[in-house]
C-alpha cells in the first residue's frame, strides 16, 4: 500500500538562523543575570547543561528560560535525546508560549522519535507560531526582522513537510487520516499534499470517512494533485455525475504532461471516456478508452468497464452509417467483456446475441 503513487519531495530544512538569539537584556548586575552570562560564554556541552539546568532549577519564570531551553534543545537534538529536548522545550513554552523556535526545535524531536501522536501536535504548534510571527512581522524594518520572517514562513512549510512524511511511516489507516486530514485543513495547496493523497483518500475510504467530499476539496485546490483528480472522477462515476467525472478526468491528463505516469494516464482516460459514454458521447469515449485501454486492461475492476463502453460506442457510431466493420469492432469488445465476470458480464452477452443476429451472424 505505501507504494501507492508515493513520491515524498526532498525539502530544504530551514537554517536555525534564530537559535541562540538573545531577545532580552541581560543584567550582570543580578545573579541570575550572572548565570546567563557564564551560560552564554561557555563552550563545552557538557558544562553549559549544567549551568542551564541549575538556571532552570533555579528561576523557571525568568524571561531567559526560552533562550535557555532553546540552547538546551540544540545540545539534546544533537545528542538524540530526544525525550529531554521534548522536555526543555516544554518548559521554554510555559513562559513563552510564542517561542516559534522552541516549537520548531519540539517538532523535529517528535520525528526524531518517530511519535506520529507527537508530530502531529508540534507540526500545529510550529505553524501556530510561525503564523503570529508573520501577523507581527508585516513590514519588518531591518535585516534580523527579515530573516525572522523569512525562518516563520520556512517553519510553517516544514511543518506540512512533517506531516506528510509521518504519514508515509505509520501502517494504521487511522493515523494517517489523522496526519493528512490535519494538513487538508491546514493548506489544501500545500506542495507536499499530493505526495500523501492518494493514500490518504483511500485510507480515508477505509475507515468510513468522507473520502469522496475529501477529493473533491483537494482537487478544487490544486489543480495539479492528480491522485485527488482521479479519486474524485471515480467518485463522480460513482455518483453518475459525468460531466464532473469528463471535467476531473481531463484536469489529471494535464497534470501528467508535466510528469507522464502511463498507469495514472490511462486511468485518467478511462474517466474520461466512462464520463463520455455515461452521456452518449460516443466519438470522444471511444477516443479516450482507445487512449485508456493498454494501461488498464490488466485490472479486473476497470478492463470490463472500458470493454463494454467501447462496444457501445463502436457500436452506435456505425449503425447510423451503416458501417458493419465498426459495429463488428463493437461486437468484438463485447465479447471481451462478456468474457471478464463483473456487473456488466450479463448484459455483454446478450448485446453479442444482439448484434450477432443484426449482422446475420451465428
Amino acid at each position: 500500500m505505501k507504494s501507492c503513487f508515493l513520491a515524498l519531495v526532498l525539502f530544504a530544512l530551514p537554517v536555525l538562523a534564530q537559535e541562540g538569539k538573545q531577545h532580552f537584556v541581560i543584567n550582570v548586575g543580578t545573579p541570575e543575570g550572572q548565570m546567563l552570562q557564564q551560560i552564554g560564554q561557555d563552550m563545552d556541552d557538557a558544562s553549559k547543561l549544567t549551568l542551564m539546568t541549575n538556571f532552570m532549577e533555579k528561576y523557571p519564570k525568568h524571561e531567559g528560560v526560552p533562550w535557555v531551553c532553546g540552547m538546551m534543545q540544540t545540545i539534546y537534538l544533537g545528542q538524540k535525546e530526544w525525550d529531554k529536548a521534548l522536555d526543555a522545550g516544554d518548559k521554554g513554552l510555559a513562559v513563552d508560549p510564542n517561542d516559534l523556535d522552541l516549537a520548531y526545535h519540539n517538532l523535529k524531536a517528535a520525528e526524531g522519535k518517530g511519535d506520529p501522536d507527537l508530530v502531529s501536535k508540534w507540526s500545529a504548534k510550529t505553524s501556530e507560531n510561525a503564523h503570529k510571527v508573520l501577523a507581527d512581522n508585516k513590514a519588518p524594518a531591518d535585516e534580523e526582522g527579515k530573516q525572522r520572517v523569512e525562518f516563520a514562513k520556512e517553519s510553517d512549510t516544514y511543518s506540512e513537510y512533517a506531516l506528510s512524511a509521518a504519514a508515509v511511516k505509520v501502517q494504521d489507516p487511522k493515523k494517517v487520516v489523522e496526519l493528512v486530514g490535519q494538513l487538508e485543513q491546514r493548506n489544501p495547496k500545500s506542495q507536499y499534499l499530493p505526495n500523501v493523497s492518494g493514500l490518504y483518500l483511500v485510507d480515508l475510504q477505509k475507515t468510513g470517512g468522507k473520502a469522496c467530499a475529501s477529493a473533491e476539496h483537494i482537487a478544487t485546490a490544486n489543480a495539479k494533485d492528480v491522485d485527488a483528480l482521479i479519486f474524485a472522477g471515480q467518485c463522480s462515476l460513482q455518483g453518475s455525475h459525468f460531466d464532473k467525472a469528463v471535467s476531473y478526468g481531463s484536469k489529471a491528463q494535464e497534470a501528467l504532461a508535466a510528469k507522464p505516469d502511463a498507469k495514472k494516464s490511462g486511468v485518467a482516460n478511462w474517466i474520461v471516456g466512462v464520463g463520455y459514454g455515461g452521456q452518449q458521447r460516443f466519438g470522444p469515449a471511444n477516443k479516450a478508452l482507445r487512449a485508456a485501454l493498454p494501461a488498464v486492461r490488466g485490472d479486473a475492476q476497470l478492463a470490463p468497464t472500458a470493454l463494454f463502453y467501447l462496444g457501445l460506442a463502436n457500436y452506435q457510431l456505425g449503425k447510423p452509417l451503416g458501417d458493419k466493420k465498426q459495429m463488428t469492432e463493437g461486437l468484438q469488445f463485447f465479447q471481451q467483456c462478456a468474457e471478464m465476470s463483473g456487473p456488466l458480464q450479463d448484459q455483454a452477452s446478450k448485446n453479442v446475441r444482439l448484434i450477432k443476429a443484426e449482422l446475420g451472424m451465428k
